[in-house]
């Protein structure tokens, strides 16, 4: 018989902050695996865009909904809405983050800044996984849990302490969520990425400087795409998967071995 673990058919996966940047490309190799897509974020243009990008790329369902993930009511409405459309959850992506502000400073993240990087990085995967797995232990077959955190968790990362502690913080919390539901068939790990191209990186992206100091150093030669994920959020989402939890999985080009 043929191997087809990575077959998605009739698993519906979420992806918060899907509209754009890696969560897109997550998106986007999940509905051509032909799973059903549920798109979060909180821009309609950029929701509306993203859900005509992905509607035909598979044979599954692709929606999108508006949801503020540091909000933890409006993550329970979107998990339930989720369970009256298709009746289940097998994948959920708590990607949807924010970046530190580009200052030159640990002295000048102010609080407004600070204490929004962690209601959305931290707070917003606790809210996601915790409403998620609500879901996921009313199914016999358990489900999926996928943090995305950042190489600057485990790297020193200068003027980005506030977003280094949020991304760190996720790792801490996948390990802990594994743990604790693994029994129930609730299987929890991270994924951190590297320099990637995206709205977040934008400014570093346009400095020379920054590409011959940095860029020059990733093993790979170059910047990540948002293609570059698609991969690992499908063999996440599949049967192939499901034995893995609790890891660390990065994916920067070497970045962080060199």
């Amino acid at each position: 018989m043929p191997y087809t673990p990575f077959d998605l058919t009739g698993k519906v996966a979420l992806v918060t902050g899907g509209n754009g940047g890696i969560g897109l490309g997550m998106a986007a190799a999940l509905a051509r695996a032909d799973a059903h897509v549920v798109l979060w974020g909180t821009n309609p243009e950029k929701n509306a865009r993203a859900l005509a990008e992905l509607e035909s790329l598979g044979s599954g369902k692709v929606v999108e909904k508006l949801v503020d993930v540091s909000d933890e009511t409006a993550v329970r409405e979107g998990i339930d809405l989720i369970a009256e459309q298709f009746g289940r959850l097998d994948a959920a992506f708590a990607n949807a983050g924010v970046g530190g502000g580009g200052v030159r400073s640990m002295q000048e993240i102010d609080e407004e800044t600070y204490r929004r990087v962690l209601a959305v990085n931290l707070d917003g995967v606790f809210y996601t996984f915790r409403q998620a797995a609500r879901q996921m232990l009313t199914q016999p077959s358990g489900g999926s849990l996928v943090g995305i955190s950042s190489v600057a968790a485990v790297d020193g990362a200068p003027r980005a302490q506030h977003y280094a502690a949020s991304k760190g913080a996720v790792i801490a919390m996948v390990k802990g969520v594994a743990v604790e539901y693994g029994r129930k068939g609730i299987r929890c790990n991270a994924v951190l990425p590297g320099w990637i191209r995206s709205d977040m990186t934008q400014g570093a992206q346009d400095s020379e400087v920054f590409t011959e100091k940095v860029i020059s150093r990733v093993p790979a030669g170059r910047w990540g795409e948002k293609e570059d994920f698609g991969g690992i959020a499908v063999y996440l989402a599949s049967d192939a998967s499901v034995y893995q939890s609790g890891s660390v999985i990065v994916v920067d080009g070497g970045y962080t071995v060199f």
